[in-house]
């Protein structure tokens, strides 16, 4: 009996150890299993994935060096039409907005005053006139007596001057005619050039002075733009340099070019004053604030945007993305310009042209990060799939 107990209790015994060393291999076997998916997992939450828009391949373009100018449009031609006399404005046709031409009547002031001094003037030039016929005479009768021995020589040479005398007053009113009748046409304002009105500074029944001011005409088919340039840049500006100016709520740019430059430099800051002349378009008016950018010169250069370069450290680096993974490049730059209406600066060392950089909206990266594109299996990947 004791001996049957225990074959049964080795029995047991052994079935105990079978079963926890299979237990032990299945657990092992499961840890086996899920460790590849772990670091799987692990490595895809380290991944940077990028939209195509992301990268930037570097390529050799036409650079544009220049300058950032501003300044206000202004008309080439424009006028302020003045009273040339003082007298009550009667009428004023014409206001803000109108377009006027050349010679085109504008305003009327009152002419009664004007015409009473030219009336005056004709009956003292009239009277003048009088006096001169009656020195002429006497002049004539002088001569004849001269002749016959009657009067002395020096009675001639008197109604000599009499009549030279009143040949001056005759003159003399004559040219007060013509500035009367002339104050007279002035009363009637014309426009000197053709254009638009930008200002009316007067209304009907105003008394006005002399050169009192009346209305503001522009032109519009010219328009420039005065620019302030700094004197380091100066030097380097051409007459004829091309640009390309922005206005303030328009996204659509307009050509321009450098037409003068002032000889002479501000008082306050040294800059020279160049003027560019603008391209006539219909959004354009005379006072508008513009911003843009004068062309210097262009040159065939490797080219990274002004915005995927980064600062943060004491040299300027780039953010490479090679081999499916990220890498900081430190950078040597050159000229900066545009290039295709973009900012952008010269290359000089760290990149090579078809090298893909990350832009600036993918954010500040550590180097070494692995890197998916969308729609694209990362470089690692793909290598791994393709030696199996």
């Amino acid at each position: 009996m004791t001996i049957h107990w225990k074959r049964w209790a080795v029995a047991a015994l052994a079935v105990l150890l079978l079963g926890a060393g299979v237990g032990r291999a299945i657990q092992s076997r499961r840890a086996t299993a899920t460790a590849p998916v772990a670091g799987a997992a692990s490595a895809a939450a380290q991944m940077l994935e990028l939209a195509p828009q992301d990268l930037i391949t570097l390529s050799r373009q036409p650079l544009a060096h220049g300058l950032e100018v501003s300044g206000s449009l202004k008309a080439v031609n424009s006028a302020f039409v003045k009273a040339k006399v003082a007298a009550e404005l009667l009428s004023l046709g014409v206001r803000e907005g109108d377009s006027v031409r050349a010679g085109q009547v504008l305003a009327q002031l009152d002419t009664t005053e004007f015409d009473w001094r030219l009336r005056q003037a004709e009956q003292q030039a009239a009277a003048a006139r009088s006096q001169l016929e009656i020195a002429q005479r006497q002049l004539t009768n002088s001569k004849a007596l001269v002749a016959q021995g009657f009067i002395s020589p020096t009675a001639l040479e008197t109604s000599i001057s009499t009549e030279t005398g009143a040949q001056a007053t005759l003159q003399a009113a004559l040219a007060a005619v013509e500035l009367a009748r002339k104050s007279r046409a002035d009363a009637t304002i014309t426009a000197p050039i053709g254009g638009l009105v930008s200002q009316r500074l007067a209304q009907a029944g105003e008394r006005v002075a002399v050169d009192a001011k009346l209305l503001e005409i522009v032109d519009l088919s010219q328009l420039e733009v005065e620019a302030a340039i700094p004197p380091e840049d100066a030097a380097a500006l051409r007459v004829g340099s091309p640009a390309r100016l922005m206005i303030d709520g328009s996204s659509e740019p307009i050509a321009a070019k450098v037409v003068r430059i002032n000889p002479s430099a501000q008082a306050g800051s040294r800059a020279v004053p160049a003027y560019l002349a603008v391209q006539p378009h219909p959004s354009l008016r005379q006072g508008l604030f513009v911003r843009g950018w004068i062309e210097l010169d262009r040159k065939d250069a490797l080219v990274i945007p002004a915005s995927a370069l980064r600062s943060d450290q004491a040299q300027p680096y780039a953010i490479r993305v090679a081999a499916g993974r990220t890498e900081r490049r430190a950078l040597q730059l050159g000229a900066r310009g545009r290039a295709q209406g973009t900012e952008v600066v010269e290359v000089l060392g760290g990149l090579v042209e078809g090298d893909q950089v990350l832009a600036a909206a993918a954010g500040l990266v550590a180097g070494g990060v692995p890197v998916r594109i969308s729609g694209m299996l990362p470089v690692a990947a793909s290598a791994a799939a393709a030696s199996r």
